[in-house]
């Protein structure tokens, strides 16, 4: 099972194994990662799990789709390496994918 780390918007570390084909945001619900609100769970409706991929990360990750894109703006988080973890699917390519919840 892959291991994401959440980097949460006070410092601490939350290192979880989340299940393929889960999401990164399921992860954080199931782990509490504090700052991942996820209302809409999972829809791509709410932007309350926003994320900010690290940058050695984001060719994995793949880059935010105009409905994404535009969820983000709308709460004024923008750049190439911001995403809803609702919308990222973890895969083995993603072991260890580390993501900072933003404050």
């Amino acid at each position: 099972m892959p291991v994401i780390k959440y980097v949460q918007a006070n410092g601490l570390i939350v290192e979880a194994d989340v299940p393929f084909g889960s999401s990164v945001m399921q992860g954080a619900v199931d782990h509490m990662v504090e700052g991942i609100v996820a209302e809409c769970g999972g829809a791509c409706s709410c932007a309350t799990c926003a994320v900010h991929v690290d940058e050695a990360w984001v060719s994995l990750v793949g880059e935010a789709c105009d409905l994404e894109r535009d969820m983000l703006e709308g709460i004024g988080i923008q750049g190439a390496n911001s995403r809803l973890s609702c919308q990222i699917e973890i895969t083995s390519e993603l072991d260890g994918l580390v993501v900072a919840v933003p404050a």
